[in-house]
C-alpha cells in the first residue's frame, strides 16, 4: 500500500522510461511549430525586460521530444539574434530515453534532473504540460474525520490523516487535491526571482481558481485507461491549482500575472498572424492544416478554455507579454 502521490510518482517515472508518450497524446508543440515559435519570442521580450543579462539561461522543465525549444531557438535566432547569443540551454528531465530524443533536436543543451543543479544565474523558463504530471494527494473530509487516499491492489483505499485547511465545515464527501511537487517547484523559481533576474511561464490545463474533484486521469495507448490499472503502462496527470501556485509564489516574493486562458494568451502573443504569414508559404493541404492547428490550441471549446497561461516575475519588473 502505498499514498497515491507515490504511486503517482513511481508509476509516471516507469512510463516515462519505456514509453513514447507521444504516440498516446499530442502537445501542443508536436500540434503546430508556431507555439514554439512564439514562446521563444515572448522569450526575446522578457529577456529585454529583465535589463538583455548575458549571458542567460533558457530553461525548459519538461521538455518532450524537444520541439519546442528546438522551435523556440529557430525563432529566437531569426528574430533575436542578441538574445540568441546569450542564451544557454538547460532542459530538466529525468527520462534516459527523452534525453536522447531532445539531443536530437537540441545542440549544446545541458540536462538536469531537477531546478536544484540548473546554474543559479539570470534565467527564462518555460514549462508546458510538466505541472499537470506531477504527483498528488487527494484529501476527503468524512464527516468530522479527514481521510488520505492511499493505493493497495489497483484500488483506493482510505487511511486516517491530519486535518487540512481545505474546505469549509460542509465539505464532506468531497475529495481535495494537493500537489506539493508543483507547489514546491513554483515556490524554487520564486526564490531565485525574489534575488535575480528572470522570469517563468507555465502552460498547462485547469480551473482558474481552487475547487474540490477528482481530476485524476490517465491515458495509455492513446486511450483513457483506468490510473490505478497496470502502473508504468499509462500517462497519469491531474488538474494544475493555479490559485494555490500563484499563492506560492506571492509568497515566496516572485510576482504572479495570471492565470489567462491559453487561446487569449496565444491570440495575443501573435498566434494567427504568424500561422497566416506561415500558410501563405505552403501548399494549400499544408496551409489548412496550420490554420486548423493554430484553432485547435485557441478555440475555447477546444484547448484554448481549459488550458491557462501563467508566468512568474521578479517584483517592479513589468508584466510580460500576453498579461498586459
Amino acid at each position: 500500500m502505498e499514498r497515491l502521490d507515490a504511486f503517482m510518482a513511481r508509476a509516471n517515472a516507469a512510463y516515462y522510461a519505456t514509453h513514447d508518450p507521444f504516440r498516446d497524446f499530442t502537445t501542443s508543440p508536436e500540434i503546430t511549430q508556431v507555439f514554439g515559435e512564439i514562446l521563444g519570442l515572448w522569450a526575446a521580450v522578457v529577456w529585454q525586460q529583465i535589463g538583455r543579462p548575458d549571458p542567460v539561461l533558457l530553461v525548459e522543465a519538461g521538455p518532450g521530444r524537444g520541439t519546442l525549444m528546438a522551435d523556440a531557438l529557430r525563432a529566437i535566432g531569426q528574430a533575436a539574434p542578441a538574445f540568441g547569443r546569450a542564451v544557454s540551454v538547460h532542459l530538466i528531465e529525468t527520462s534516459p530515453r527523452l534525453r536522447a530524443e531532445q539531443a536530437k533536436r537540441v545542440q549544446g543543451a545541458t540536462w538536469h534532473d531537477g531546478l536544484a543543479t540548473v546554474p543559479h544565474q539570470p534565467f527564462i523558463l518555460l514549462a508546458n504540460e510538466f505541472l499537470d504530471a506531477l504527483p498528488i494527494r487527494q484529501i476527503l473530509r468524512r464527516g468530522e474525520s479527514w481521510q488520505e487516499r492511499y493505493v493497495d491492489g489497483g484500488r483506493f483505499v482510505e487511511v486516517p490523516t491530519d486535518p487540512v485547511p481545505l474546505a469549509s465545515s460542509d465539505s464532506s464527501g468531497f475529495i481535495f487535491e494537493l500537489n506539493e511537487a508543483a507547489l514546491a517547484f513554483v515556490e524554487a523559481v520564486s526564490n531565485r526571482l525574489s534575488i535575480g533576474p528572470g522570469s517563468a511561464l507555465f502552460l498547462d490545463y485547469g480551473p482558474e481558481h481552487s475547487a474540490p474533484g477528482d481530476s485524476l486521469q490517465a491515458v495509455g495507448d492513446g486511450r483513457p485507461v483506468d490510473p490505478l490499472a497496470e502502473p508504468g503502462t499509462a500517462d497519469l496527470t491531474a488538474h494544475v491549482d493555479f490559485e494555490a501556485l500563484a499563492h506560492a509564489a506571492r509568497k515566496a516574493g516572485a510576482t504572479p500575472y495570471g492565470p489567462v486562458p491559453q487561446g487569449v494568451f496565444l491570440t495575443r502573443l501573435g498566434l494567427f498572424q504568424r500561422t497566416g504569414r506561415l500558410a501563405r508559404s505552403q501548399p494549400p493541404e499544408r496551409a489548412s492544416a496550420l490554420i486548423e492547428a493554430a484553432r485547435r490550441l485557441a478555440e475555447p471549446n477546444r484547448m484554448g478554455r481549459l488550458f491557462k497561461a501563467m508566468a512568474l516575475g521578479a517584483r517592479g519588473i513589468s508584466a510580460p507579454p500576453g498579461f498586459e
